[in-house]
């Protein structure tokens, strides 16, 4: 019997130690594909298709790569053909440009896979003593049984500036009139003539009151000096001081100053809403701001803050300081707006953080807070040149003070009609008429009304309409809209505009407003994008606005 042997154990797995040879199946696979690619000889150089045309280019492809220069007729029965590699080619190029469009877009849920960039372009305001009364849009039928406030709307106009007047009156039924109809009061230095009045009743359902303006509120006051006040606007005029020549222009600011409020019409009016012609809103105004306003305790509301030109109102704040001084006023806060700060002090009057105090100045400085201290004239005769030497002194200074010619510009503003019927501000006025300056220089309303503001009034009587979308001359403010409270809009077909189809274009105009944007507040705004707004533009005063309105807000507090 033979015996046989034992088979042999399975040999162990090497695998862990040497790849694994790949299978005859793969490397066959392999050596398909490799033959089936172009070599670097058979690809043609950027050299070799400079001068080729694309159909000369295409023949020159690899044979391996020919199926794709197949050429594809659009129509069975067209001439016109393109290869294989456009036809599929094209989809792609489609598919790229359609993903990229929806990931960019601002309402594309897709914009959320961006990371966040920058911080918002605008900055929320400290509401330390003003806010925005509305943010967004409200329902305005569903104000429409709430009580209104004793207020209208007072335009100064004469006849030849219907055009201007009517674009104005348009604007403002369509944004916000046509819910809260309130009266208007129309005022001329003259007398209103028939197409006037015809037109303007065509344009607005709400009460309608045509007024003249009575010569002692018009024109140069009995105690002036006629041919000498006239020989200065001449002069104004001679250097080209914007305005500054035109005598109703200054009629007009002198009116607006001292005597709009007086007139008969506004006598029974609690609350006024100035309207010039040629102005623009932007955003429909779905609340009723005069309601607010009272509800709020405010006295003035503006949408615009910027500096006055200099040449303009040389003298006026040395009397307007002068009425602080010799009323005994203390600045409640308002103040500050319209003066350069002090060194080491913010807007507001507040201390800079990084300022030196007085006490930790050399001894030597005249602002070293120990007056025994303080080197005396003749001391300083003997010192050495520029050492301990007096403060050089500004001649613009009033009191220490000097204006910035920041003014609230009062082509726009809303205000409570009290204010100007105070004595305390009667008496200003007097005081600043009685200077000479609305003639000899160039005054206007909006500085009488801000400087009156500031001496009289704190930073809690003031509104910013910052929601309010306002244009007049190149000069805009407009808000971006508030995200999340935009509602729907009713259709406004203004109905003096006979052409049907313009008719319905302009209102499809303002149905597509402008992108909401983080901490945006205006309702249903569209912007005209050929002017800079002034609220971040040089010249305005908003800046100072907001700094004794109490800083904007930042992640960390205010600024």
């Amino acid at each position: 019997m033979r015996l046989r042997r034992p088979s042999a154990p399975p040999a162990a797995s090497t695998q862990g130690d040497r790849p694994t040879r790949p299978s005859n199946r793969t490397m066959d696979y392999l050596r398909s594909v490799q033959k089936r690619l172009p070599s670097a000889e058979q690809l043609p150089t950027l050299k070799s298709l400079q001068h080729m045309s694309l159909r000369d280019a295409s023949e020159k492809l690899p044979q391996r790569l020919a199926f794709f220069r197949k050429r594809i007729r659009i129509r069975g029965n067209s001439k016109f053909s393109v290869p294989l590699y456009l036809v599929l080619l094209f989809p792609v190029l489609v598919l790229i440009i359609i993903l990229l469009l929806f990931v960019r877009h601002p309402n594309s849920p897709g914009g959320r896979l961006i990371p966040a960039g920058a911080p918002p372009s605008i900055r929320k305001i400290n509401e330390k003593h003003d806010k925005v009364f509305v943010t967004g849009c409200l329902d305005p039928k569903v104000q429409q049984d709430a009580p209104r406030a004793n207020a209208a709307f007072v335009v100064l106009a004469r006849n030849k500036e219907l055009d201007g007047v009517v674009e104005s009156l348009k604007s403002v039924e369509r944004h916000f009139n046509r819910w809260f109809h309130y009266p208007y009061v129309f005022l001329n230095d003259g007398d209103f003539n028939s197409t006037f009045k015809e037109t303007i009743l065509n344009y607005t359902s709400s009460p309608v009151e045509f007024g003249k303006i009575p010569p002692e509120h018009w024109g140069y006051p009995d105690w002036v000096d006629t041919n000498v006040a006239k020989e200065a606007i001449r002069k104004q005029g001679d250097a080209a001081i914007m305005y500054g020549g035109m005598e109703s222009y200054h009629h007009m600011c002198r009116f607006y100053s001292g005597f709009f409020y007086k007139h008969e019409l506004l006598q029974k009016y609690d609350w006024y809403w100035r309207v010039e012609p040629e102005i623009k809103y932007f955003c429909d105004i779905t609340y009723d701001p005069f309601v607010h306003m009272a509800r709020a305790n405010k006295t003035y509301g503006f949408t615009i803050a910027v500096k006055e030109l200099k040449e303009t109102v040389p003298n006026i704040f040395r009397y307007a300081s002068a009425f602080k001084r010799t009323h005994n006023l203390t600045s409640q806060g308002l103040w500050e707006m319209f003066v350069e700060p002090k060194e080491g002090f913010n807007q507001d009057g507040s201390p800079k953080k990084d300022a030196l105090k007085p006490e930790d100045l050399p001894k030597d400085d005249p602002k070293y807070a120990a007056e025994k201290q303080k080197p005396m004239p003749e001391d300083i005769l003997k010192g050495q040149p520029g050492a301990g030497t007096l403060p050089d002194i500004d001649p613009e200074a009033m009191d220490g003070d000097v204006y910035n010619m920041c003014h609230y510009w009062s082509n726009f503003e809303i205000a409570k009609l009290d204010f100007f019927r105070s004595q305390e501000y009667e008496d200003f006025f007097n005081m600043m008429d009685r200077s000479g300056g609305f003639w000899t220089e160039r005054w206007g309303d909006a500085p009488i009304h801000s400087l009156a503001a500031g001496a009289l009034l704190a930073p809690s009587d003031i509104h910013y309409f910052r929601d309010f979308g306002y244009r007049h001359t190149t000069i805009q403010h407009c808000p971006a809209n508030a995200p999340a409270r935009q509602l729907p809009r009713e259709p406004y077909l203004e109905r003096t505009t006979l052409d049907e189809k313009a008719r319905r274009e302009e209102d499809e105009y303002w149905a597509k407003w402008d992108t909401e944007k983080e901490n945006g507040v205006g309702c249903r705004c569209r912007c005209d994008t050929d002017v800079v707004d002034v609220e971040g533009k040089e010249g305005s005063c908003i800046p100072e606005w907001v700094e004794i309105a109490g800083g904007f807000v930042t992640p960390a507090g205010r600024d």
